[in-house]
Formats: C-alpha cells, sequence, structure tokens
C-alpha cells in the first residue's frame, strides 16, 4: 500500500496539473479554486444582513455616541452656546468648578440629594416590590386584579404623576393633608417645605409610588421561576415562614434583585420630567435639586453650556457605573 501511494503522489507531481487520482484508476476533475477574502466576505452573514443593522448603527454611533464624544469635547471649552466652540484650548476648569462652587444650589447639593435619591428611592421600591410579591404569590384572591392595580401606576409619565401629587401634597385641601387632618396634623406644604429633607422626602415618596410596581412583577417572575420542591423542602425541615423565605426564598432572588435595582436607578437618574412638571421650571426646591435640574438650569437657562456638559458628563458616568457591571456580568453567564 504504501508503495501504491509513493507512485500516486509521484504521478500527480509529473502531471503537473491539480487533479487527483481516483482509486479505481480515474481521475478526478480539478478542484474548484479557494475563493478570495473578499470573494468570501461579500457572501458573509454581516455584509448580507447588512441593509438591516446599517442604518441603525450609523444612526446610533452619530446621534447618541457620536454626541457622547462632542458633549465630552464641550465640558473642556468655556462654550456658553453662542457662536462656535473654540476647541483650539481644553482644560479642566469646569471640572474644577464643580468642586469649589458654593451656595445653595451647588453641585455638591445637586450631587448629595442625586445620591440619597438613589439609594432611597431603589432600596425602598425593592423592599415594597418584594413584599406585594410574596404577597400575591400566596394565592391571593383577585391576584390579577390587585397586580394591575399595583402595577398601573407605572404606566403614567412622569408628567402626570407630577401634577397629580402635587394636587395631593397641596397644603389647600389636598388628599394627603386632609387625611393628616383626620389624626390633628398639618396643613404641611410637603413641595416648598422649608425643611430640605421633607421636600426630598415627598419626592421621593412620589416616584415610589410609581414604580414599586415594577420591582413587584420582577420579584413575581423570579418566585414563579423556583421549583415548588424548594418551598417543599423547607416546609419539611420545619422551617417558620418568615424563615422559609429568609433563608431559602430570597437567596434565590439575586438575579431578579440585581436586575430591578439597575432599571430602578437608571428611573431615578432620569427624574428630570416628574420635577420639572412638579415645579414648572428647571429649578425647584434647594433639598429636590438634582444633578439632571442643575444641568438643564446651568447649560440653557444660564448659558453656560461647557459648565453643564461637565455637569452631563458626571451623570453619563454615574449611569455608565451602574449599568456596565450588570450588562458584563449577564453576557459573562451567557444570558446576552
Amino acid at each position: 500500500m504504501d508503495a501504491i501511494r509513493s507512485w500516486l503522489r509521484r504521478r500527480r507531481s509529473n502531471d503537473g496539473s491539480e487533479r487527483e487520482l481516483r482509486t479505481d484508476g480515474g481521475v478526478t476533475g480539478a478542484p474548484e479554486r479557494e475563493e478570495g477574502l473578499i470573494a468570501r466576505y461579500r457572501r458573509s452573514d454581516a455584509v448580507r444582513s447588512a441593509p438591516f443593522w446599517l442604518p441603525a448603527f450609523l444612526l446610533v454611533g452619530l446621534f447618541v455616541y457620536g454626541a457622547i464624544f462632542w458633549n465630552i469635547l464641550i465640558s473642556l471649552t468655556d462654550y456658553s452656546g453662542l457662536g462656535d466652540p473654540q476647541y483650539g484650548s481644553f482644560d479642566l476648569e469646569n471640572y474644577g468648578r464643580l468642586f469649589s462652587e458654593t451656595g445653595s444650589y451647588s453641585f455638591t447639593n445637586a450631587f448629595v440629594n442625586t445620591v440619597i435619591l438613589l439609594i432611597a428611592f431603589t432600596l425602598i421600591c425593592l423592599a415594597f416590590g418584594l413584599v406585594v410579591a410574596i404577597l400575591v404569590d400566596r394565592d391571593i384572591r383577585y391576584e390579577n386584579t390587585f397586580r394591575t392595580i399595583y402595577l398601573l401606576p407605572m404606566s403614567l409619565s412622569f408628567v402626570v404623576t407630577a401634577k397629580m401629587w402635587l394636587w395631593m401634597f397641596s397644603s389647600d385641601g389636598g388628599l394627603v393633608n386632609v387625611l393628616l387632618g383626620v389624626v390633628g396634623i398639618g396643613p404641611i406644604d410637603f413641595i416648598r417645605n422649608p425643611d430640605p429633607n421633607v421636600q426630598l422626602a415627598a419626592v421621593t415618596f412620589a416616584l415610589i409610588w410609581q414604580f414599586s410596581g415594577y420591582a413587584m412583577v420582577v420579584y413575581l417572575a423570579g418566585l414563579r421561576a423556583i421549583p415548588d420542591e424548594h418551598f417543599e423542602a423547607a416546609r419539611v425541615d420545619g422551617a417558620s415562614l418568615v424563615r422559609m423565605y429568609w433563608r431559602v426564598i430570597i437567596p434565590q432572588l439575586r438575579t431578579a434583585t440585581v436586575s430591578a435595582s439597575v432599571v430602578l436607578m437608571v428611573f431615578a437618574l432620569k427624574a428630570f420630567d416628574f420635577l420639572r412638571a412638579l415645579y414648572g421650571s428647571s429649578t425647584p426646591s434647594v433639598g429636590t435639586d438634582i444633578l439632571a435640574t442643575k444641568m438643564v438650569r446651568v447649560a440653557f437657562d444660564n448659558n453656560q453650556v461647557a459648565y453643564g456638559s461637565a455637569i452631563a458628563v458626571v451623570l453619563f458616568v454615574m449611569a455608565f457605573s451602574i449599568v456596565t457591571p450588570y450588562l458584563y456580568s449577564e453576557y459573562r453567564r451567557g444570558a446576552l
């Protein structure tokens, strides 16, 4: 056999062609020439599907990532919104101004309010959502009706929610003050209260009312995904209801908690519409001035576009630091 193979190789090399010998003594046809790189590239799925993904890719690249890059450049200039930006000299003056600014409506005040709103809103929404999800998961009567009513506020826009709570918090016949009056408290002007903490608490409460239903739905989906065997095993071991949820069920809701937290924190950063509708301008009370309202006020009301762009970069970094770890973890576990 080795001698035959050697003879076939010599026969092929002496022939000088690309023909191959069949085992029955015949000659096969010459194989097709290897396709070039360009030809293979044209037949690839990426090129053939380009009419579907390329327009969206270009639009997102220009109006999202291009705008982010341009905003960063503007923050390094002294652009006021009039004329053309001077790109010749970049500096970090606007970023230094962020932490040197003083006064009631300083950047530090807006940053602290944003962080407090972010943390308080997210944690309380998660707590309320988890409790309600557990109650709904216990097969209560009229479950679908209750779930719909609890989720309904999320379908409202920030503007509608703000106008509704503006009336609810009104010191002149608002529903909240009417209820407080029954127990001998009030009236209290929650929106423009002299105490900044009361102002921020009122805004946080209104946002929790609107978005805690989202946390409930996420947790309810997580509870329904847990096998019944886990509940039965905990009962067999003699665990009480509270201990069963605390030790067995809630630890399995980690993924639901992370995903709900990310979305809720993004909602908190986007609360500008709510505050704008609540106060009628981009200048809310000192206790409710957040980075988003300060950015708009500085850039468009005070014509300090470069300084407003620096505040926008801080907001972008906050949102990026919230979303990116979550997306990376989802990618690592194959969910993306």
